[in-house]
């Protein structure tokens, strides 16, 4: 199906815009992701938007062509409207000429199989968006499972989420419990826990890694509690040269992955 939109009080746009808000992305069950690239990421994936929307004066390109074709015959929608129009949908003056509706994924940590990589990030009560889509694209980037929510996180399918992560929204499995959820799943199966911290820690470089390895990071101003650090098997500390007594909790989380990258010879 396809259509044209011209007015702002389209019924349409209206919906599609209260998908930048947590209360109606949860209660429809969408969200949206903007620009060629991530929507490209997408599809290469195995999932598509359920509705393509794309500004009338768009330069033609073949990725765009492709994907307008994988949707119409995947039955989806596609709406061509103005370039303001579409601003109005994003919330940004420079919108992308196309930006998709998809359906939320499945986060529960019954989705997950922890056999199918060898590190795992995890992060507890991270509330920047930009944090967790900063940690999502660096699990794609060390070849991560996926990113394990615990607690009170930012949404994963929030506007500046999906566009933070640059297209590892799709290519991360993402799940969402809390820690008295994630935890005994965790000692379900194989798995080793590894928080930075400075109690009983060891040096991070050279520390006693093993796979699956999930890395813990906590809250950005507050850490990881205290009972939370010393459930976990193993626990690093990073040398800081310099008057911060910490580092942020994605880059952190890098460092970590790129440690424990190395360690297991991935």
């Amino acid at each position: 199906m396809r259509r044209t939109i011209t007015g702002f009080s389209n019924p349409t746009v209206k919906y599609l815009r209260s998908l930048r808000e947590k209360k109606h992305r949860k209660r429809e069950g969408k969200f949206l992701a903007e620009g060629l690239r991530l929507l490209t990421d997408a599809r290469e994936c195995g999932r598509l938007p359920e509705m393509l929307v794309m500004a009338e004066s768009r330069d033609p390109h073949p990725l765009l062509e492709e994907l307008e074709e994988a949707v119409e015959s995947a039955g989806g929608e596609i709406v061509e409207t103005s370039p303001d129009i579409l601003s109005k949908i994003t919330g940004k003056d420079n919108a992308q000429s196309v930006v998709g509706m998809f359906a939320e994924f499945d986060t529960s940590l019954g989705g997950l199989d922890r056999s199918s990589a060898q590190i795992w990030l995890v992060a507890q009560a991270l509330r920047d968006p930009g944090n967790l889509g900063t940690m999502l694209r660096t699990g794609d980037a060390v070849g991560a499972g996926g990113l394990i929510l615990v607690d009170d996180c930012a949404d994963p399918f929030s506007v500046e989420a999906v566009r933070a992560s640059m297209g590892a929204v799709f290519t991360q499995a993402i799940a969402q419990a809390s820690w008295d959820e994630f935890l005994p799943w965790l000692r379900g199966g194989e798995g080793q826990l590894v928080a930075a911290s400075l109690r009983e820690a060891v040096p991070y470089r050279g520390a006693p890694y093993q796979a699956p390895c999930f890395l813990l990071v906590g809250n950005e101003s507050r850490g990881l509690p205290e009972d939370y650090e010393m459930a976990c098997d193993l626990r690093v500390t990073m040398p800081m040269k310099g008057r911060a007594d910490s580092l942020n909790a994605a880059v952190a989380g890098a460092v970590l992955a790129y440690e424990v990258l190395d360690s297991l010879g991935s």
